[in-house]
């Protein structure tokens, strides 16, 4: 498609597509006459998503990316070596890509891990049993399960308790420098769940000693259809002080709820942390309700995400 240039008498406009055409065929000639092996160096310090886009310019770059100097790059050394199913290894590329798409278990099932597919950051997630969860070892309060659909053995699910208080510490030399990261619970809530849907929840990141990020959240995805169905009265059979608080507490909205995962699950934001990549520090994560005084019950704890933020 010839380019089109605005205020350019038409008389002149061929001899403009007869310029751009040359110039185009002049820089295909001249990446075609460079070593493939110099693109490619040149491609691995870049970034994934650079690289993608560079691909579909010509059959040069497009070549060049698909030698395994590249995705090593992106590619952390102590992941180079993880199999696809089977046992096979395939290329450096389809490891990176295998990073990216399924999240594999590290440190004894504390955590996993994976890529982010467009900048090749790392990303990890807490599991549930990694966290502190006030009670859980009452089993009146807290069970420990399985399901399907998480990644890790063991799901912490809520059985019944008037405080709640999860907290998570990270150490942040794991990160990838210079990025900045966001925290978010990843949970589901079952069919019986109540309790969440009036009082919100408070969640916090930050270092020991310092000041926090602190805001007010929603856990319950229903939150606001169901404070229009159910009445006060109702509810406050469980709780007399449950909602004292009423007037003053954020109603829900997208903003301060969570939001649905393609992988089935619902996630909430924590926080932002930049990583500047200095001194390793740990980084502390709280999510509590501990003024509603209301019983609550049906959530399910999977853990606690942290991945790039998206520009």
């Amino acid at each position: 498609m010839s380019p089109f240039i605005p205020h350019t008498p038409t008389f002149i406009q061929p001899l403009i597509s007869e310029v751009f055409s040359q110039l185009k065929v002049d820089m295909e000639d001249f990446f075609e006459s460079l070593p493939e092996g110099f693109i490619a160096e040149a491609l691995a310090l870049t970034s994934p998503r650079d690289v993608s886009r560079l691909s579909s310019v010509n059959s040069v770059f497009r070549s060049a990316a698909q030698w395994d100097s590249v995705w090593e790059s992106f590619t952390p050394p102590e992941y180079l070596t993880e199999t696809a199913d089977g046992g096979a290894v395939g290329s450096k590329k389809e490891v990176y890509l295998r990073l990216c798409d399924h999240p594999i278990i590290i440190e004894e099932g504390s955590k996993s891990f994976w890529l982010d597919k467009s900048s090749g950051k790392k990303c990890y997630m807490l599991a549930a049993r990694q966290l502190s969860i006030a009670s859980s070892d009452s089993p009146n309060c807290w069970i420990w399960t399985q399901t399907p659909e998480s990644r890790f053995k063991e799901v912490a699910e809520l059985i019944s308790v008037s405080l709640l208080e999860i907290i998570g510490k990270i150490n942040t030399s794991i990160f990838s420098p210079d990025t900045t990261y966001v925290a978010l619970l990843v949970f589901k809530t079952t069919s019986k769940a109540y309790g969440f849907e009036y009082q919100p929840v408070e969640v916090c990141i930050g270092f020991h000693g310092d000041r926090s990020q602190t805001r007010l959240v929603y856990l319950d995805p229903e939150a606001g259809r169901r404070r229009g169905l159910r009445s006060r009265r109702r509810i406050g059979i469980f709780s007399k002080g449950a909602f004292a608080n009423w007037d003053v507490v954020p109603p829900p909205s997208k903003e301060n709820g969570p939001k649905q995962r393609d992988d089935g699950w619902f996630e909430i934001e924590i926080g932002e942390y930049f990583n500047g990549g200095g001194d390793a520090a740990e980084l502390e994560l709280r999510v509590a309700e501990v003024n509603g005084g209301n019983w609550k019950t049906g959530l399910v704890i999977q853990g606690i995400e942290f991945r790039p933020k998206k520009s």
